[in-house]
């Protein structure tokens, strides 16, 4: 069983939240790291032409980007009850929030980081708008909640969860308190901390 869910990733990389996300589905799988001037070979760019990590193969199947592989594997395996009920206010928030910080939030970050963010009077024509109304909006769904959509733990919460956690440990995103507070909701489930530890093992060894 373990070969049919097969995680291509590196323990320095996004692929960290797909780990978690396998773990929260709770079957068999089975992890190949890779380093990343492997990502930029021949074999591995027929599997997924980005040179990226992750990727998930689930037998013929394959999936590529972070939120794409989240929702996927909530819709495969319903069993673990990782997306609400289609057609709810909670599969709406569900859909709304995986992708926000898929979209708009992921390339506010990045901008910011790198110092490329647009200039105010040119926001209209930005997807994310301003980085200061992307995280206000992003607290805005956060506050007051442990969950995103609705009152169970879903795919969303990964994916939204880890865009937290990432930027509260790299200083990309303010430490806000509905942030901290969502975040250490997060950190405390035992699939979260499981799958750190297996990624944590497999980081390279420091001279």
């Amino acid at each position: 069983m373990s070969d049919d869910l097969i995680l291509y990733s590196n323990p320095m990389s996004r692929g960290r939240i797909t780990r978690w996300m396998l773990e929260e589905v709770g079957r068999p799988y089975r992890v190949e790291y890779l380093d990343f001037a492997a990502l930029k070979g021949a074999d591995y760019r027929a599997l997924n032409p980005m040179g990226k990590v992750p990727t998930l193969r689930h037998g013929d199947a394959v999936v590529t980007e972070v939120a794409a592989i989240c929702a996927y594997l909530a819709a495969a395996f319903p069993e673990a009850g990782l997306m609400p009920e289609p057609g709810t206010p909670a599969s709406a928030d569900y859909h709304r929030w995986l992708f926000f910080v898929a979209g708009p939030a992921e390339a506010a970050i990045t901008a910011k980081a790198f110092g490329v963010l647009p200039p105010a009077d040119k926001s209209k024509g930005v997807g994310f708008g301003t980085y200061e109304e992307m995280l206000d909006t992003l607290e805005t769904a956060v506050t007051g909640k442990t969950y995103l959509a609705g009152d169970r733990f879903s795919a969303a919460d990964v994916a939204a969860g880890s865009q937290i956690g990432f930027g509260l440990q790299f200083g990309t995103i303010e430490a806000r308190p509905a942030f901290v507070d969502y975040w250490a909701g997060m950190t405390a489930r035992p699939a979260y901390q499981r799958a750190g530890a297996l990624d944590n093992a497999a980081m390279p060894a420091r001279e």
